[in-house]
């Protein structure tokens, strides 16, 4: 009779790791992309994650943006062009500071900096 118990013991706390480990995994960081911003619309933002965050970035405004993702001089991603109202989703899984631009805006006009650190 105990081993029943027991095991039903051991499976529930085992349903209940794992379901706490995809939960801290899947981590979501909201970015606003205005017309001509990300975040807001003055100075340059900087965000800092944890390894592995996805950063979902909603597109507000008028006009069309992307996002490329740059570390030091190497571009590491690139979305498409997206309109308002649309959302597009990276998850950031190498650690290190990325340069966040609008190619559409050019970086004068619309950047931002995402720090991935370690979890």
């Amino acid at each position: 009779m105990r081993k029943p118990l027991i095991i039903c013991i051991v499976l529930a706390i085992a349903g209940a790791l794992t379901a706490s480990l995809a939960m801290a995994a899947s981590v979501t960081k909201d970015v606003k992309v205005g017309d001509n911003y990300f975040v807001r619309s003055t100075g340059v933002p900087k965000i800092t994650i944890k390894q592995n965050t996805t950063v979902r970035f909603k597109f507000k405004g008028q006009d069309p943006h992307d996002v490329w993702g740059y570390r030091g001089t190497k571009k590491k991603f690139a979305s498409d062009i997206y309109f308002p109202g649309d959302v597009w989703k990276k998850k950031m899984t190498q650690r290190g500071t990325f340069k966040i631009v609008c190619d559409i805006h050019g970086e004068d006009d619309q950047r931002m900096t995402i720090k991935v650190v370690r979890p």
